[in-house]
């Protein structure tokens, strides 16, 4: 079992970035899949970006150009780099490691984006 807490969240101004941290207990290496995920009032909880085995990088289209999903496996993190924020990305942000048998989400993280 791999537990996550998510960090970086917080208040950000239209235009301005933010960068969200995931940090792992258990090695994310036995993760098939690490991703960002977020869901905004009265929304469907909607991909942000994952990363599909290593090499693979999958992301909202929303979030194309303008988040980048990374992992630090020397940290055990997986981050999620957001520029050019726009207050449609106003969501709380979950981080999410697929397993053979399991999905582990962290509590997730606030990102407000005011206009």
């Amino acid at each position: 079992q791999v537990q996550l807490v998510e960090s970086g969240g917080g208040l950000a101004q239209s235009g301005g970035s933010l960068k969200l941290s995931c940090a792992a207990s258990g090695n994310i290496r036995s993760c098939i899949t690490m991703g960002w995920y977020r869901q905004a009032p009265g929304k469907q909880r909607e991909l942000v970006a994952e990363i599909i085995g290593s090499v693979t990088f999958d992301y909202g289209d929303s979030v194309k150009g303008r988040f980048t999903i990374s992992k630090d496996n020397a940290k055990n993190t997986v981050n999620l780099q957001m520029n050019n924020l726009k207050p449609e990305d106003t969501a709380v942000y979950y981080c999410k490691c697929s397993q053979v048998g399991a999905n582990n989400w962290g509590k997730g993280t606030l990102v407000t984006v005011s206009s």
